[in-house]
């Protein structure tokens, strides 16, 4: 005898039958909200278990910058300089890379795992309905075959690979702007035109010497059935324009440290700071190629003439948008009195300096080449409006973040060596990729050094030659530009020998800087602050070392100490004085009162600019040091030629009187008969008798 609904529910049966749809809803309802609440649940412990493994693998990288820090420390203790703090990032990374591709292995858990799904293509986002609940998938990457029961591996891997927006858009961005803000723009615009040559003409002749090389290499794998995919000619000068990006930056470490010649460093770090720019926006270039019909690979001119425009319109408006950012600030330091509180001024200016590459990106253009620029105007006039505290704090602020993002990139590479998921390493296109950009650096270096002679009086010399095509390490941007893209097997094929080639620069020809300088005898301990011109006076040689600037230069000079000095800064003759009697008003409102105090003040780096034969009288001016009994000392001096002279023959106990320069230094002691003090002559002051020493 069962049950009946009568005796269970306490209600008739014609009742029952009128509830039941409203019971059968309520348990459904209830069902539903029990699988939601376990669907949160699941979300909510998946979550905090992403966020463990996110903090985690940051960890990984904070310790390997501290290791590093600390191993450098004892390098420098010990002054072992073969390998630079990048070099050894890269190796703590290639060790985490191993740990975690071959140590490390998450367990298998393939219950929520689905490995076949019915999709024809592979859309970015992907929306999954599941029971009325619409989820969504973004894609991750490709899986290879075979390898189902190691997702969770690869996952792992995946979160500590090298993430390119990251890179592009917070590592980088110090990095390049801190290369123009630190601009010795004495020695860099003394060799100028030298530098242009090699950052864009080198850069050229560089990218297409390599992508016809590998051109010819790919052809070849391709008759003997080495090549396991598509590989076209404009890869190979993609590849050409990617590896010709320099960046020395464990050269210029060991040149800054011996303080190598001023004008081997300023020819290197200029030729490697523009350098960058150009082969990113020549990269850009050649991927915008598109001849026209099916075949999006043969050659076209109108294709090439296009990408000449796109190259020039790339450089130029990010130039000319990097340039206006720096303007602005200045205009705002200027006349504004942020100076008052400094914590805000330091916080505008790197604001503005970091918005100015975003703002290029956004736009189009190429933030690298604008933050560049931006740097070196901010250098050049926004510094000069800053406080004595910011300009501190910005100095030391973008010098801690271009160590930290550098050696946080090296680390990346190390550890990219094995946490990347599809690397194809070929070693015939290794072999012919080493030898391609050996003969690129040849061709850029040697001809032009060649040409530049021609025409320069201060020659690059042999020994300078050399080492410059020694020091074309790869680096942080080579590697930013090849990982950017690799979705395709020539272009995995191009980042895994594109890692290899950092590698071995950095390791090899980093380490081996020491022992080139040595080799080819490149003189060391030089003062990059004392005016070659003393040191040769002083060493009773006849040779000349002004470093004549190209006319061009010294009319851009004239223009920026006349108007865009008294117009962005407080230095300056004010415009009231350079502007036409027409402009009066607009001139004094635009001039600060503090450009009328500094009217006949000339700031250092304004007279270290131009070094010529109509600016020697002034240079070796008067110079007058006094100097008591006691020691003290009290100058009145004229010229850099004359500090550096007092300098030298400062602790002379005589009264000297040299070419208009007088050295007044009294004694207590008896004194020797006068002796004749001679000094050969500087390079082209007018000539006067030489006087003896009086008492």
């Amino acid at each position: 005898m069962g049950f009946t609904p009568r005796l269970f529910l306490g209600v008739k049966p014609s009742k029952t039958l009128v509830f039941l749809p409203f019971l059968l809803t309520l348990l459904l309802v209830g069902s539903q909200g029990d699988n939601n609440a376990m669907d949160n649940v699941s979300t909510e412990r998946l979550a905090e278990e992403s966020h463990r493994q996110d903090s985690a693998n940051l960890l990984i990288f904070i310790m390997l910058l501290t290791l590093t820090i600390l191993t450098i420390w004892l390098f420098k203790h010990r002054r072992f300089r073969f390998l630079h703090e990048t070099g050894l990032a890269m190796i703590y990374g290639v060790l985490v890379g191993v740990i975690l591709r071959f140590g490390v292995h998450v367990p298998a858990s393939m219950s929520d795992v689905i490995l076949n799904c019915a999709v024809n293509a592979s859309p970015a986002t992907l929306l999954v309905n599941v029971s009325g609940r619409f989820y969504e998938y973004t894609l991750k990457g490709e899986v290879s075959r075979g390898k189902g029961h190691q997702v969770q591996d690869d996952e792992m891997l995946r979160k500590v690979t090298f993430d390119p927006e990251v890179f592009f858009n917070i590592l980088l961005p110090p990095i390049i702007f801190h290369a123009g803000y630190s601009l010795k723009r004495r020695h860099f615009f003394r060799n100028i035109g030298s530098i242009l040559a090699y950052a864009f003409i080198g850069t050229v002749i560089s990218c297409f010497v390599i992508g016809l090389i590998m051109y010819g290499i790919v052809s070849f794998m391709k008759v003997v059935g080495q090549l396991g995919g598509d590989f076209f000619f404009t890869d190979c000068l993609l590849f050409g324009a990617i590896v010709s990006a320099t960046d020395p930056v464990t050269v210029l470490a060991i040149f800054n440290e011996l303080k190598v010649d001023v004008d081997l460093y300023a020819l290197l770090f200029g030729e490697s700071v523009l350098n960058d720019a150009v082969a990113i926006v020549l990269s850009s270039s050649i991927v915008a190629y598109q001849p026209a019909g099916d075949n999006n690979h043969s050659f076209e001119a109108m294709a090439m003439l296009k990408s000449f425009g796109v190259f020039l319109g790339i450089f130029s408006g990010s130039f000319a948008l990097g340039v206006a950012t720096g303007f602005m600030t200045a205009l705002v330091t200027k006349f504004t009195k942020l100076r008052d509180f400094p914590l805000l001024e330091t916080a505008l200016f790197f604001l503005m300096s970091w918005s100015t590459f975003l703002l290029a990106e956004a736009c189009g253009f190429t933030g690298v080449v604008a933050v560049l620029f931006c740097g070196i105007t901010q250098a050049h006039y926004t510094f000069n409006n800053l406080s004595p505290d910011s300009q501190d704090r910005t100095k030391q602020l973008f010098e801690l973040l271009n160590f930290l993002a550098e050696n946080f990139i090296f680390s990346y590479m190390g550890l990219t060596l094995f946490s990347f998921q599809s690397h194809v390493f070929n070693p015939m296109f290794i072999i012919g990729a080493f030898f391609a950009v050996f003969l690129g650096r040849a061709a850029n270096i040697y001809p032009l050094s060649f040409l530049l002679n021609l025409g320069r009086k201060n020659k690059i010399k042999s020994n300078f030659q050399h080492v410059m095509m020694f020091a074309g390490l790869r680096g942080a941007m080579t590697f930013a530009l090849s990982i950017r893209d690799t979705a395709t097997y020539a272009r995995q094929m191009m980042f895994s020998t594109t890692l290899l080639i950092v590698f071995f620069t950095v390791w090899i020809c980093g380490g081996g800087t020491t022992p080139m300088l040595s080799l080819m005898s490149i003189p060391v301990g030089v003062d990059s602050d004392q005016d070659n011109s003393i040191s040769a006076v002083l060493d009773g040689t006849q040779r000349s070392t002004k470093h004549e600037s190209a006319w061009p230069f010294r009319i851009w000079y004239n223009f920026d100490h006349n108007y865009l000095k008294p117009l962005l800064t407080h230095s300056g003759p004010p415009l009231s004085s350079t502007l036409p009697a027409c402009c009066g008003p607009l001139a004094r409102c635009l001039t600060s009162p503090q450009a009328y105090e500094n009217e006949y003040r000339l700031h250092e780096d304004d007279s270290d600019f131009i070094l010529n034969d109509s600016s020697v009288s002034s240079i070796y001016a008067d110079v007058t040091v006094s100097t008591d009994a006691s020691g003290s000392r009290t100058t009145s001096r004229g010229g850099r030629w004359a500090e550096g002279l007092e300098h030298k023959l400062g602790s002379a106990e005589h009264e000297v009187a040299i070419r208009g320069t007088r050295l007044v230094l009294p004694m207590d002691d008896p004194v020797e008969p006068p002796t004749t003090f001679t000094l050969p002559p500087p390079p082209s002051p007018p000539r006067s008798e030489l006087r003896r020493h009086r008492l």
